[in-house]
This record gives C-alpha cells, structure tokens and sequence, in this order.
C-alpha cells in the first residue's frame, strides 16, 4: 500500500491511498486533471499546465517513484505549483 499526497498551491490538496505507484498516477492524472479545469482557465491555459507541471510529475511516479515505492523509500516531485509525494505504507 501506498499513500500519495499533492497540492496544487493556493488552489487544492488532496490524497489518495492505494496498491500502487501506477493505480496512484492514474488517480493523480485524472484528479489534478479535473481541477485545473475546474478552475476556469482557457483551454490554452490548461493544456500548458497539464503539458508543464503535470505531465512530468506523473511520468516521474510512474517510473522513479514506482521505483522507490518498490525499494521501501518514500518519493517527491514538484513542478511550477504542483507537488505529489508517495510513501510505502507498513
């Protein structure tokens, strides 16, 4: 089991706890995803966020943070506003 934690900054924090680091990037992708959009920005606006900030954090919990998760150890990433961060759970 793992616990995933994120913030978007001054706009929404949210976790997700789960089996796995790719379960866990699934839910984070489409979370985040429907917040940025629910925030009213022009779709040019979001697709740059999604392209920018969230992209890269989820390709990094799908590939380094499954990694670590897999070793026991604990993993973070942050992008322009956006920060997730997974731990194992015992």
């Amino acid at each position: 089991m793992i616990k995933l934690t994120w913030a978007l900054v001054a706009e929404h924090v949210d976790e997700w706890t789960g089996d796995d680091a790719a379960q866990g990037a699934a839910v984070l992708e489409a979370r985040v995803g429907a917040s940025v959009e629910a925030i009213g920005m022009k779709p040019e606006a979001v697709q740059h966020w999604r392209t920018d900030f969230l992209t890269p954090v989820v390709t990094s919990l799908r590939t380094e943070g499954a990694a670590a998760l897999a070793r026991g150890e604990s993993w973070s990433r942050a992008a322009g506003p956006f920060m997730a961060c997974a731990s194992p759970l015992s």
